[in-house]
């Protein structure tokens, strides 16, 4: 599972409806390009794509007073809906998600019910415990890596990394038992992105996919 989907169709998701330098601008704003793929041809790329595929309709806007080109708008619809939720559940329960598809999870977790993304959670954690038994029926921890020679490192890196997740799931699940967080159906949400006119710290140089009317804001209204 790619991560860009994901954080494209939640991105979407969080305007309605967005162009593709909105998107861009909340997923770095996360730091998304950092942490995952999600770099801004990738991003436009993925747009276009997921428009081919029936997952957003595209919407043709009046030019900007600047001049250029309309402006393209992406909404989704009922089929990208199901996508973004099947990802999103998927990002979140399955213990051998990439680092950059859980974070995208977790960058969303809030748009399912608190109950359904606790038990999600705790897939996760019964994933990461069988794949954990799986290696020691190999290897013993308690005996330490030498036992397989150096090749026993990998074993023990297998290990403390099962450890460390299910540790850190455990924790995130108990934060949110205990109350943190607003999800779906429990009020107003938290607003993870920029308003239209905040500039954005973290924003990387234009991309030619850009609007002209984005590049003047990037630039600072020139």
């Amino acid at each position: 599972m790619s991560a860009i989907r994901l954080l494209v169709l939640g991105a979407v998701r969080q305007h309605g409806r967005a162009h593709g330098y909105q998107v861009r601008n909340d997923l770095e704003y996360w730091g998304a390009h950092e942490w995952s793929n999600a770099k801004p041809g990738s991003i436009y790329h993925a747009l276009k794509h997921m428009t081919k595929q029936g997952l957003l309709v595209a919407h043709e806007v009046a030019p900007s007073t600047v001049g250029g080109p309309p402006r393209v708008e992406y909404e989704m619809n009922d089929k990208g809906t199901e996508e973004y939720f099947t990802l999103l559940r998927e990002a979140l329960s399955s213990h051998e998600q990439k680092a950059d598809v859980l974070s995208a999870g977790i960058g969303f977790i809030v748009d399912l019910p608190r109950g359904e993304a606790v038990a999600l959670l705790r897939e996760r954690i019964a994933g990461l415990e069988q794949w954990r038994s799986t290696v020691t029926e190999y290897y013993t921890p308690e005996d330490g890596p030498e036992q397989l020679g150096h090749i026993g490192e990998i074993m023990n890196l297998w290990v403390h990394s099962a450890d460390a997740g299910a540790e850190w799931t455990r924790g995130l699940i108990e934060r949110i038992e205990g109350g943190a967080y607003t999800f779906a159906g429990e009020g107003e949400p938290f607003v993870g992105v920029l308003a239209d006119d905040e500039p954005n710290p973290f924003a990387m140089d234009p991309h030619p996919e850009d609007s002209r009317l984005a590049k003047r804001r990037v630039d600072g209204g020139r």
